[in-house]
């Protein structure tokens, strides 16, 4: 099946030019001006539009098991609410339970997905230690295309990584040629600050940024910044969303350490006044960790990606609905972590960044694609629209404009942290695999269509490591 892409301005990281685009299977082929449509070509007319490369999202949780429940989103409806907003390929996490093994539970992810509607791949999270995960580790860099492990430095009790963990693990993926990630805060203060709170009688959700201030944030993420300089691995921190953890990313790369940080669209966006709110349904919809920050936190979130120092923009889509949420109604700590918005961010980061004048087009592409495909080793498969690469491009209406509403959404979860935001660029087609999977409001998502991405160590010696 072929797909020509007429007459638009093609949007990469490095440029912005006219060109048409031809798609053969899944493929790009060609991507020039005045080309010829292939025979019985499907056309799409992209005159007055951009087309860009589809979004990456790095970070979600679709049908996660967690706090005694499971997202309302799975594989199939997670992934198919992305491709209606351009985002093509997520990033998703494996959560091994303590103890559990880490390849038995990469495969029960890599069933649960085997819905996906777009393209999917997994960071694995290490949870525990001992030699079954070293050698577990091994097995997924060499065997499964995994090159980055998440640690959870928060959730005391539960899957909390303490510091043994955390060298002995990025030590590992040192070996191996893949990169440590990091949740930022420092599980033991939160503990601690939680259950004074709960002493005071502070059970509600406007407990919960109190017990996540933004000095535990900053004091694990210098922690974990620390520790990989001392053994020389990257390390990326995922969520960041206050200003004091930028300023340990900042001064890190001022130093020449390759660290890198994600900005989630709604810290970008939200601020902590939800968590005020009377309505207490609405205050819980919007817990999660860290917690949504005071409006100068997402000046400074802006600037560290117009600056180079945050890299990619993601959304920890975790969709959780009323009912679940209201299992914390007399407990703060009991309330479901997560939010969603895979629809929303790419149309989210476009309205707030490139329509203020913050970020131009092929920084937008960077921060919601390029880097991600590079940082984590999918590149030029992935965030680029060129000839060779996979045929995932969305088509992009700078003047269209639409009201994000929980009642229009594909996403579930029945409630929307942007509700009533009216955003001024928006996605008009999806190209997903060389297949139009979104036109305008139609969406086409098909179960199963979509196709794990393999990533490769980072070193050609990496995969042969122990």
């Amino acid at each position: 099946m072929s797909i020509f892409i007429r007459g638009g301005t093609v949007v990469n990281a490095d440029r912005a030019f006219k060109a048409d685009v031809v798609c053969f299977g899944d493929k790009i082929i060609a991507v020039g001006e005045n080309l010829d449509a292939p025979p019985h070509a499907t056309v799409v007319d992209a005159r007055g539009q951009y087309v860009m490369p589809g979004g990456i999202d790095t970070h979600t949780h679709m049908q996660l098991p967690f706090m005694g429940t499971v997202t309302a989103d799975d594989f199939f409806t997670g992934t198919a609410a992305g491709l209606a907003g351009g985002t093509t390929t997520i990033m998703d996490f494996v959560i091994p339970d303590p103890k559990q093994s880490l390849l038995e539970a990469y495969h029960m992810w890599r069933g649960w997905a085997a819905k996906s509607a777009g393209d999917y791949t997994f960071h694995v999270a290490v949870t525990w230690w001992d030699d079954s995960v070293h050698a577990d580790m091994g097995t997924l860099v060499r065997r499964h295309g995994v090159n980055s492990f998440k640690h959870f430095m928060a959730y005391k009790n539960a899957i909390m990584a303490d510091d043994e963990t955390l060298v002995k693990s990025f030590s590992r993926a040192l070996e191996l040629g893949a990169i440590p990630t990091v949740h930022a805060e420092n599980g033991e203060l939160v503990f601690q600050l939680q259950q004074d709170l709960l002493k005071k009688g502070i059970r509600g959700p406007s407990a919960h940024p109190l017990s996540r201030p933004p000095e535990v944030e900053a004091e694990a993420a210098n922690r974990a910044i620390a520790i990989a300089n001392v053994l020389g691995t990257p390390v990326y921190i995922v969520h960041v969303s206050c200003a004091e953890s930028l300023e340990a990313i900042t001064r890190a790369r001022a130093k020449g350490q390759r660290v890198y940080g994600e900005a989630l669209a709604g810290h970008l966006v939200i601020d902590d006044s939800v968590y005020q709110s009377a309505d207490l349904e609405y205050a819980r919809a919007h817990v999660m960790s860290p917690p949504f920050r005071g409006k100068h936190h997402q000046a400074a979130l802006w600037q560290g990606l117009r600056g180079g120092n945050l890299h990619t923009t993601a959304t920890d889509h975790c969709t959780f609905c009323a009912e679940q949420k209201a299992a914390g109604q007399d407990d703060f700590t009991k309330i479901p972590n997560g939010c969603g918005g895979v629809e929303d961010r790419m149309s989210v980061v476009w309205d707030a960044g490139v329509n203020s004048g913050l970020l131009t087009p092929s920084e937008f592409v960077r921060v919601t694609s390029t880097n991600a495909a590079q940082i984590f080793n999918m590149y030029p498969r992935k965030g680029i629209v060129a000839a060779g690469a996979d045929a995932d491009i969305i088509v992009w209406d700078p003047e269209g404009s639409r009201t994000i509403s929980a009642r229009t959404q594909f996403a579930k979860g029945g409630f929307n942290v942007f509700e009533g935001r009216t955003v001024r660029g928006i996605v008009s087609h999806t190209l997903a695999a060389g297949r139009l999977v979104f036109e305008r409001g139609d969406l086409r998502a098909v179960e199963g269509a979509g196709r794990h991405v393999d990533r490769p160590a980072f070193t050609a010696t990496s995969a042969a490591a122990a």
